[in-house]
């Protein structure tokens, strides 16, 4: 299986397993919005060089960061319920776009989780 996958993605995924490993719940979030963040950018370069594959791929790991980041969110109300609609609009925008590419929606969105993780960085708390 490893030999069908670049050699970057291979070891990518080796850090980021490891990274999982041993982190604690509020590095699982950090590790998570860092993973969508590099996917939709990953999907924005792919989409500039005409690389349908990186860009497929890209698309499908920030569909599962944003998966893992809705199912994490612990309780039904106040901030539970605004994070569960602010992941599951992203995934429905990300997931609209594997059909029709817009990388103005897919900046947007990337732009949006680097402004929220980085207020969270500032305000002393991890993603």
């Amino acid at each position: 299986m490893l030999a069908q996958r670049n050699p970057r993605e291979a070891y990518r995924r080796v850090d980021f397993d490891a990274r999982v490993s041993t982190a604690t719940p509020a590095q699982l979030v950090s590790l998570c919005y860092e993973q969508l963040i590099g996917a939709l950018g990953s999907a924005l370069a792919g989409a500039e060089r005409g690389d349908n594959l990186l860009k497929s791929q890209s698309l499908t790991r920030a569909v599962s960061a944003l998966t893992a980041l809705h199912l994490g969110v612990d309780g039904e109300a106040g901030i539970a319920v605004v994070l569960r609609q602010l992941y599951e609009g992203a995934r429905r925008s990300v997931l609209d776009n594997v059909v029709t590419f817009d990388p103005r929606v897919i900046a947007a969105i990337r732009q949006d989780f680097i402004d929220i993780s980085k207020a969270m960085s500032a305000s002393g708390g991890q993603t």
